[in-house]
């Protein structure tokens, strides 16, 4: 099962386990039709990951035609909101989809798995999940807990049978990067620090990822050199953060 799979890395990700041999179940807002059709055998789902009435229905509908979920792979995101002064609406919309569907889907499907001691709930985070996003406050504080989220499953959960993978790149060469959002317009400071990967590539590093049973997968290997660096040095690294700021959004 991969959420978000009618673009971006969601449909990479599908099509990259789709010819390792998975089955799989493709699911977004809009039923991801034209990826799935490209893919023999899958079922595409329109589904509203913003409640969890909608993550159980997913999940319903998915067993319904394969019986069982061994991979679900949280990809769906969403890039919202500025700062503290955004719309409560903003805020709730960027959790429910970023961290809140995680842990929605995680309680429908964790029962099963922990029963017969095998299953695997792997999510996209972000680099900005890992460090900070320059623009976006929602997302970034969205993106930090579905870290926080995947990393409490494997402590808590892998010595039972399940596997977690989380995440999180820089630049992807996506809709959302190339947008008008706060994301998107950050897409100046991530391609100021590091290079764009497509889709497909991010793809192969998941699945490779996946193969080893990682728990972190980063496509940028840069992020885990800034992330020693900030666990080094908190005050140095926000020093550094605040002047990208400024040489790339001018404040």
């Amino acid at each position: 099962m991969v959420t978000g799979a009618a673009g971006g890395i969601g449909s990479a990700l599908a099509r990259r386990f789709h010819a390792a041999g998975a089955r799989v179940v493709l699911a977004d807002r809009v039923a991801p039709d034209r990826v799935a059709a490209d893919l023999d055998g899958a079922v595409a789902l329109s589904v509203d990951l913003s409640s969890e009435a909608g993550n159980i229905a997913l999940i319903d509908a998915a067993e319904a035609h394969f019986g069982t979920i061994d991979l679900f792979f949280a990809n769906a995101g969403v890039a919202l909101g500025s700062d503290p002064m955004d719309d409560e609406e903003l805020w709730e919309m960027s959790f429910n989809i970023n961290t809140h569907a995680h842990r929605w889907a995680a309680r429908r499907l964790l029962p099963a798995w922990l029963e017969r001691g095998d299953g695997y709930f792997a999510s996209t985070a972000s680099a900005a999940g890992l460090l900070a996003q320059i623009g976006s406050a929602p997302y970034s504080l969205s993106k930090h807990a579905a870290v926080a989220f995947a990393e409490w499953m494997s402590i808590t959960y892998g010595a039972r049978g399940l596997k977690v993978s989380c995440l999180c790149p820089q630049g992807v060469n996506t809709a959302m990067l190339n947008s008008d959002s706060p994301v998107g317009t950050g897409g100046d400071v991530v391609r100021s620090v590091g290079e764009v990967l497509e889709p497909a590539d991010v793809a192969q590093i998941v699945y490779e990822g996946i193969t080893d049973e990682r728990f972190l997968i980063l496509p940028h290997p840069e992020v885990a050199d800034y992330l020693k660096f900030k666990g080094s040095d908190p005050m140095k690294w926000i020093g550094g953060m605040q002047r990208l700021q400024r040489r790339t959004l001018g404040y």
